[in-house]
């Protein structure tokens, strides 16, 4: 076998090896970004049509952005006044569902821009969450969508009380309530005061005073 066809050979053996090692790490890397964003990942994906490896580099820059993001804890005060705020927003909703949903919703804004989140109106905001609270971030962008009413429809209050429900949770994760966790965990007892029940409970109740 001449020198020329072993250099060839050796070539050949070593893009293999470089091809299989690239192909790891790739793959290594889109799991470890699909861990990262959960449900995020996919909705990603389908938004850049599903093209993964533009997909992936989005999520990326967003990681690169946000990553080191220093998101600042809630002073006990501040957990206070966020509670009262909610209270109030549950009592609210008995008479004003559409305003509850909406006012929920501007106080989420706010809450994650005095976290350090950046700025909603600066179209940010979702981004910079998306690497801090994957998990909850279809229930933000639910109440956004039923409180903003960009098609004009006219919402149910069974579609307002699910939306306000739902973004509970990630209320309470902002507001320093209780930490993070996984899509589909059950949220703890303390955490879940604003359920279903007890605004139907409100709404009988209002309905017996009149």
């Amino acid at each position: 076998m001449s020198n020329g066809v072993v250099i060839i050979l050796i070539a050949v053996a070593v893009i293999v090896v470089v091809a299989v090692v690239l192909g790891m790490f790739v793959a290594r890397r889109g799991n470890g970004l699909r861990r990262r964003f959960g449900p995020e990942y996919e909705r990603t994906v389908a938004q850049h049509h599903g093209d993964v490896k533009a997909a992936e580099k989005d999520l990326d820059e967003r990681v690169r952005r946000y990553g080191s993001l220093k998101v600042e804890p809630p002073t006990a005060e501040e957990r206070s006044r966020y509670a009262a705020e909610w209270a109030r927003i549950q009592e609210e909703f008995v008479d004003s569902p559409a305003q509850a949903v909406a006012d929920a919703e501007a106080l989420l804004g706010r809450l994650a821009q005095e976290r350090g989140f950046p700025d909603g109106a600066s179209g940010e905001q979702l981004a910079a969450l998306s690497v801090h609270h994957p998990d909850h971030l279809d229930s933000y962008r639910r109440i956004q969508g039923v409180a903003q009413n960009p098609d004009g429809r006219r919402r149910s209050t069974e579609e307002l009380r699910e939306a306000l429900v739902q973004a509970h949770e990630f209320f309470a994760v902002l507001a320093g309530e209780r930490r993070g966790h996984k899509a589909g965990a059950l949220a703890p007892r303390s955490a879940r005061h604003t359920s279903r029940a007890d605004l139907k409970h409100r709404d009988t109740a209002r309905g017996s005073q009149s």
